[in-house]
């Protein structure tokens, strides 16, 4: 994909602050939310919700996979799938809030024009659904829905004004994503980590869709 070297360089410096994460700021117990991974608001998202999900991406992978040798390849490289697959989860609920107080929305025409255009880069259909599912661990089904993410994302820092190609920018949007956090008082299971309010991220986790954040401001003029 002719993305790929942007990929990487925003994949570098998002992880960066993700890796950096410090002490837990909050955390639940089975015993103030039973069922619950995590409370995100007013919503809650169950064990089942997120052991679905999980099982989504492994049948996807199992599908892709040509024998066991190969599958057991593809899990061993997704080996905290459970965890990083809830961090995106509540993350997604974090990103809809900021987005919605800086008044970003993302249209379907715009998911749709977004999708071909990455269709045409990576030689296809079924080639975009194979990059995604191997490079993010996004299962086809939910490949709109993490574009749409990851437009969302892109709009979101637009609007902060935030360049997404150097560290004040990347500042600027974290901050809304930790005021954000903040406001909907991320509640997470202990089980599956801890939540850091201040960089909007579970303490060990990386961030799929912020890889697409500043692949347009990266591109020639």
């Amino acid at each position: 994909m002719h993305r790929r070297s942007s990929r990487r360089r925003t994949a570098l410096l998002l992880a960066a602050a993700i890796a950096a994460a410090g002490p837990a700021l909050t955390a639940c117990g089975d015993e103030a939310h039973p069922g619950a991974a995590a409370v995100v608001g007013d919503q809650r998202i169950t064990v089942a919700q997120l052991e679905s999900r999980v099982g989504e991406v492994r049948a996807a992978q199992r599908a892709a996979t040509v024998d066991d040798a190969q599958y057991e390849q593809a899990v061993a490289g997704t080996g905290r799938l459970t965890r990083d697959t809830l961090h995106g989860m509540v993350l997604d609920r974090v990103l809809d809030h900021a987005s919605a107080d800086a008044g970003v929305r993302v249209t379907r025409k715009e998911i749709q024009g977004f999708r071909a255009s990455l269709e045409q880069q990576a030689g296809g259909a079924e080639a975009l659904r194979a990059a995604w599912l191997q490079q993010y661990g996004v299962p086809p089904q939910r490949l709109e829905d993490n574009l749409r993410t990851e437009l969302q994302a892109q709009k979101l820092a637009a609007a902060l004004g935030a360049d997404m190609s150097d560290e004040q920018g990347q500042a600027v949007f974290w901050q809304a994503l930790s005021k954000a956090s903040g406001e909907l008082d991320v509640d997470l299971n202990p089980r599956y980590g801890t939540w850091d309010v201040e960089r909007s991220s579970r303490a060990d986790a990386t961030t799929p869709w912020v890889r697409e954040v500043t692949a347009a401001a990266e591109q020639p003029a």
